[in-house]
């Protein structure tokens, strides 16, 4: 048990309008989780403050050799009132995977688990009850050290903030549009794919720019060995549904091993649908959505839950997915996990956490 301090703000900020729509990730709460590390000392003095800037000497490492770790998960009101947490202990386990590959110390689970729940306890009026809408939950590790030199940080921050949100995409639940990437690549086999970090992210942004000129929401990553295999979508996991076979790429190093993905195929396997983590070349999803057999794409990520595939770029080639609709799989996927995040479905498979 650790003994988290809670200073709460003497100035605390409005929360947003009724009728605010949410936009992703630009209104921030009142409170924040800050935790410290040194060598030889851990992690020490757990506290909740007041929302705030942070101080940082122009050398800390994070800013040279980015070494940082973030994760993300969500919290939600329940018609009862209940505040509920969805699989918090698999983004625990991953963000300590995510660290161990980025040489940070891993952080205690009982106090990454105590911490969610002391800030987001804190800042629970903040959560919203909109349909669509949640609480989404930022912690991340920063490096601190005072060095120019290639080598772990000594010290380290260890940070959550929270942010009330609406809908990751503008589209919503209705389908997107994405872009498969033939120029760049994003990550490889040995590399950093698999962790959550930010230079992952960096690494999509010049695709991502030239995908949103052309009018799509995200990239479609293909592998970077052979630009052959499909491999996931900047912000989420990717599945098809070919022939009646609920399909997504195996994990291998260079995908992020994403939470809803694993719900997903979970979900799927309890309903007695057939599933394949496999490669997926892009020659078979060109084929497939040419012959009428893929019948379904979807994207899968804590941010978006289901996102909705309506439509495919190739190379010179734009292929309609389900008549650029929503997919039967898709709404019932969407539905059964906010459902169980809300508390409105039984939780059968122990995935909901409460917040008391």
């Amino acid at each position: 048990m650790w003994n988290i301090r809670v200073e709460k703000t003497a100035e605390p900020k409005p929360l947003p309008a009724a009728d605010n729509p949410l936009t992703f990730g630009t209104i921030f709460t009142d409170h924040m989780f800050i935790v410290n590390y040194e060598t030889g000392k851990g992690w020490f003095d757990p506290r909740v403050v007041a929302y705030q800037k942070i101080e940082l000497d122009p050398s800390a490492m994070v800013f040279h050799y980015g070494q940082e770790m973030f994760e993300g998960l969500k919290a939600y009101k329940s018609a009862e009132g209940k505040t509920l947490l969805f699989r918090p202990d698999k983004n625990i386990a991953r963000a300590n995977r995510s660290n161990d590959r980025l040489c940070i110390p891993e952080i205690p689970e009982e106090l990454f688990l105590e911490a969610i729940k002391a800030v987001v306890k804190t800042d629970e009026k903040w959560i919203p009850t909109k349909p669509g809408t949640s609480l989404y939950i930022r912690p991340f590790v920063i490096a601190t050290d005072p060095f120019l030199g290639v080598r772990p940080s000594n010290t380290y921050l260890f940070m959550i903030i929270l942010s009330p949100v609406g809908a990751y995409y503008p589209e919503g639940l209705n389908p997107v549009r994405i872009w498969i990437e033939d120029e760049y690549v994003r990550a490889v086999k040995g590399g950093i794919g698999e962790a959550k970090t930010g230079g992952n992210y960096v690494a999509s942004m010049a695709a991502q720019v030239k995908a949103h000129d052309e009018g799509y929401s995200q990239v479609l990553w293909l592998d970077g060995v052979e630009r052959k295999y499909i491999e996931e979508v900047g912000a989420m996991n990717i599945f098809f549904k070919i022939d009646g076979t609920i399909v997504t790429p195996q994990l291998n190093g260079s995908i992020l091993p994403g939470v809803t993905r694993d719900s997903v195929i979970q979900l799927c396997k309890s309903w007695g649908l057939p599933v394949e983590e496999r490669k997926v070349s892009v020659d078979e999803l060109v084929k497939a959505a040419k012959d009428g057999t893929l019948e379904e794409v979807f994207g899968t990520g804590t941010a978006a839950v289901i996102s909705p595939v309506g439509h495919l770029r190739y190379e010179t080639e734009v292929f309609k997915i389900k008549e650029g609709g929503i997919g039967e799989i898709s709404q019932k996927l969407y539905d059964t996990i906010t459902g169980i995040q809300l508390g409105k479905i039984k939780d059968e498979l122990g995935w909901v956490v409460e917040v008391k």
